[in-house]
């Protein structure tokens, strides 16, 4: 009495933690300060899934090799700092290929804006009336908006130097502010080649901090500061491909997967159920278990739920059940061959087991190859896709097990008609 008692205690527990990790996934919980968030609140949601716009850039360079590899860097570094001061939720900058990269925004509404602050190369010089470049932006230590009480409060870039610069900025203002012609005491403000102010120094400006003035609205200033701050880019970029994607079009997307997906498992749920019976049931208890730890651990990585990604995710499952459908049949095997219960149950594991681990490890090979050379969408596929082969291995192999043992366990479930047999 008291090792079943034990087993059902065992089973018991078992069941409820499955119960909670998928009732907790759907609804969420609130205990006093503790609180969960559904999955569906707490998943991020790749471009195809919750609108945005997304850009592929190419870099103008003959570097090849190191050098390539150091300019390509650089440069997704420079906008990764632009993309993070425009404030975007959840941007994904990856390098596609050698000279490209794919830089995707969920969530931003304009295509042509966004790509415009991201792409500009953001050369800013300080240039003399003989054309002597004074300073670059590398020399800017930072830059800000500030308001010019004097004109009426218009929007300007405070610069702040560095030592080098400083001196460079003191020298240069120097020699203009002695000038007698106001044409030779102008400095041009370049960006990007186009002359953005072009200011008259009246003195020495000595303690490293200039002023870039010029008719700005609040929010050309804004964006000028941040490209500045940003850095310079490394290399010039052209835009090769540009997608802005409507957000009714991505829930409708992932409305619709999420519906294939339910109807998908349904299926397999009732096909497991109706041709192996008991061991059936087992599996698609094992089936709601594995659902919730590929979701859970999709949101403890961050990982983006892209839509190839809820393909990977529907293929994995197939591919759980797949496990248990080699263990199952080896099991009727051993029941036919005469074998006790038990005995057909451990030995349709342990044979089951090499075939098993063979499938799934040409498939984890195959997700590595799409995830290392893949671009952004094949990236998700492949995740999605070697999570779902890890939790499958887990529970069709170890929570199949040891739920099969503790029903074993009972008399009423020891009917060899249970098992298909």
């Amino acid at each position: 009495m008291g090792m079943n008692f034990k087993n059902v205690l065992a089973l018991l527990l078992i069941l409820a933690i499955i119960a909670a990790s998928a009732i907790i996934g759907i609804y969420g919980l609130e205990i006093g300060n503790v609180k969960i968030n559904p999955i569906r609140e707490s998943m991020r949601l790749g471009l195809d899934l919750k609108g945005g716009v997304f850009v592929v850039l190419e870099a103008e360079t003959n570097a090849t090799g190191d050098d390539l590899d150091k300019i390509m860097n650089q440069t997704k570094e420079v906008i990764e700092r632009r993309v993070n001061i425009m404030g975007l939720t959840e941007p994904n900058i990856v390098r596609e290929g050698e000279k490209r990269i794919r830089v995707e925004l969920p969530g931003a509404q304009n295509a042509s804006d966004a790509i415009e602050a991201i792409g500009k190369t953001a050369q800013l010089q300080f240039i003399k009336p003989n054309g002597e470049v004074v300073i670059t932006g590398s020399q800017v230590k930072n830059a800000e908006v500030v308001f010019e009480k004097d004109r009426g409060n218009i929007p300007s870039v405070a610069l702040e130097l560095n030592s080098e610069g400083a001196k460079a900025f003191q020298e240069a203002t120097r020699e203009l502010a002695a000038a007698t012609n106001i044409n030779d005491k102008i400095i041009a403000i370049v960006l990007d080649n186009d002359v953005i102010s072009a200011p008259a120094v009246q003195n020495e400006i000595p303690n490293g901090k200039a002023l870039i003035t010029g008719n700005f609205t609040l929010e050309e200033a804004s964006e000028l500061a941040a490209l500045i701050r940003g850095g310079a880019l490394p290399v010039n970029l052209v835009e090769v491909q540009t997608s802005a994607i409507g957000p009714t079009l991505g829930i409708d997307s992932l409305n619709k997967s999420i519906d294939a997906g339910t109807i998908g498992i349904i299926l397999v749920f009732l096909f497991m159920l109706v041709y192996y019976k008991l061991p059936g049931l087992i599996a698609d208890i094992a089936l709601v278990l594995y659902t919730s730890i590929v979701l859970w651990t999709m949101v403890a990585l961050k990982a983006t739920l892209t839509l190839p990604g809820i393909a990977g995710l529907i293929l994995s499952i197939g591919m759980a059940v797949d496990a248990n459908v080699i263990i199952f049949e080896r099991i009727k095997e051993e029941l036919k061959n005469g074998k006790t219960l038990r005995a057909s149950v451990n030995a349709g594991f342990s044979r089951a087991l090499t075939t098993i681990i063979d499938s799934n490890i040409t498939t984890v090979i195959a997700a590595l190859v799409l995830f290392q050379f893949g671009s952004g969408p094949i990236k998700g596929f492949a995740v999605t896709l070697m999570i779902g082969i890890f939790a499958s291995m887990f529970t069709a192999v170890v929570v199949t097990k040891i739920l099969l043992k503790l029903f074993i366990s009972f008399d009423v479930f020891r009917n060899t008609k249970l098992y298909g047999a």
